[in-house]
């Protein structure tokens, strides 16, 4: 019997802080090659691709989540691939919900500049000194997060949200909260 595989996750940051283009498209990558992330691992190129292989072949897409969470997606990837550099994502952030018009406010104040995958080991040597040498990863999600393990993969585009659409959502989002409040209440 083969041990059960536990979901792991890397982090990135970018040197230019995370970015948004307009309408919510946020792209950059999410994970570097070559490069030892605070865990000692590197991935190396070509960790990606069998998994987005898979995924494309399903008609299936990498989950754009807040901090891991998987009850809180907050966008779609429309792009994720490999380049020469690392795993280079395209997407957008979806202020209609609550964590998306955070996301935006908080990515053009500067305070989330981070992106981080989780992904499930399928092939890696162990470095000496520590740390693995990851050749194959099955690839699940692209997360928006505070504390990228990373410290040189951020996004790289963005400009400022449409402010009277994010305080339109927020609005929406309040008025459901306060109306569903009122119903357990009565």
């Amino acid at each position: 019997m083969q041990p059960q595989m536990q979901l792991e996750q890397k982090f990135a940051r970018c040197e230019t802080g995370l970015k948004l283009d307009k309408d919510n498209i946020i792209q950059g990558y999410a994970s570097l090659f070559g490069e030892v992330d605070q865990g000692g691992d590197v991935v190396m190129p070509g960790a990606y691709l069998a998994s987005l292989r898979a995924l494309a072949a399903r008609d299936c897409k990498v989950k754009m989540l807040w901090q891991h969470d998987p009850s809180q997606p907050i966008g779609v990837w429309d792009e994720v691939r490999e380049d020469a550099r690392g795993l280079w994502v395209t997407g957008r952030i979806l202020t209609e919900t609550r964590r998306g018009a955070e996301a935006v406010s908080l990515i053009a104040a500067g305070a989330l500049d981070g992106l981080s995958i989780g992904y499930r080991t399928v092939k890696a040597a162990h470095n000496k000194g520590g740390g693995r040498r990851l050749t194959e990863l099955d690839l699940w999600e692209v997360s928006l997060v505070t504390f990228p393990m990373l410290a040189t993969a951020r996004v790289a585009a963005k400009s400022k949200p449409d402010t009277e659409t994010a305080l339109r959502a927020l609005a929406r989002e309040l008025r459901a909260a306060t109306s569903g409040q009122g119903a357990q209440a009565g």
